[in-house]
């Protein structure tokens, strides 16, 4: 706009503005404070290399990404591995039920989930294998859907204590990403290498 269509109604007004010198570098920065009506947040990230910065902004950025998905859907699920085990032993439950072929999939459905609390268990240091039969019995035993992976070897598994929660609809976008990657991979028939004849 031209600068005559300025008017103070339409730039707006600010309680506190500042210019602010920081580093050995005395780089500045305008910093404008208790603005009214303001939704705009300015987070000002400093590190000793771009290694460091750039770290900080994808944490910042996973943040965010939590924050937003509790706004949209505030249920959560237990972690470490938890609600993982707690849906693998629910669809083989299922599966026995079911007198068909289909029962093989949720077989192999379940043995999926459990892969990511194996991975856990064997990034912490235990044993996979035993880890997971030992948490999957414990669940079956005390009906508690929190039991997971003591990966911060807390002497307690039950997430619920260790405060280890995840976003439901973060969960749900993991499980169902996978899913459709293999139903696409299930879709080819073959696979041909370079150079290889077509026949």
């Amino acid at each position: 706009p031209r600068f005559s269509e300025l008017t103070p109604e339409k730039l707006g007004s600010a309680g506190l503005v500042k210019e602010i010198c920081f580093g050995t570098t005395k780089d500045k920065m305008l910093v404008i404070e208790e603005c009214k009506n303001s939704r705009a947040v300015t987070i000002f990230i400093r590190g000793g290399n771009k290694m460091i910065i750039e770290e900080a902004k994808r944490a910042l950025h996973d943040a965010l990404c939590v924050i937003r998905n509790l706004v949209r859907d505030h249920r959560i699920v237990y972690g470490g591995g938890a609600s993982e085990i707690s849906c693998a032993l629910a669809v083989n439950q299922a599966a026995d039920k079911c007198p068909s072929l289909e029962q093989y999939a949720m077989r192999a459905f379940a043995d999926a989930l459990e892969v990511i609390p194996m991975a856990l268990a064997e990034n912490s240091g235990m044993n996979p294998i035993q880890t997971m039969a030992e948490v999957r019995a414990q669940q079956v035993k005390e009906n508690n859907p929190a039991l997971g992976i003591d990966c911060l070897h807390l002497s307690t598994n039950d997430m619920k204590q260790q405060h280890v929660i995840e976003t439901l609809i973060g969960k749900k976008q993991q499980i169902s990403l996978a899913t459709q990657v293999v139903k696409m991979i299930l879709k080819i028939d073959d696979i041909r290498g370079p150079g290889e004849p077509e026949d």
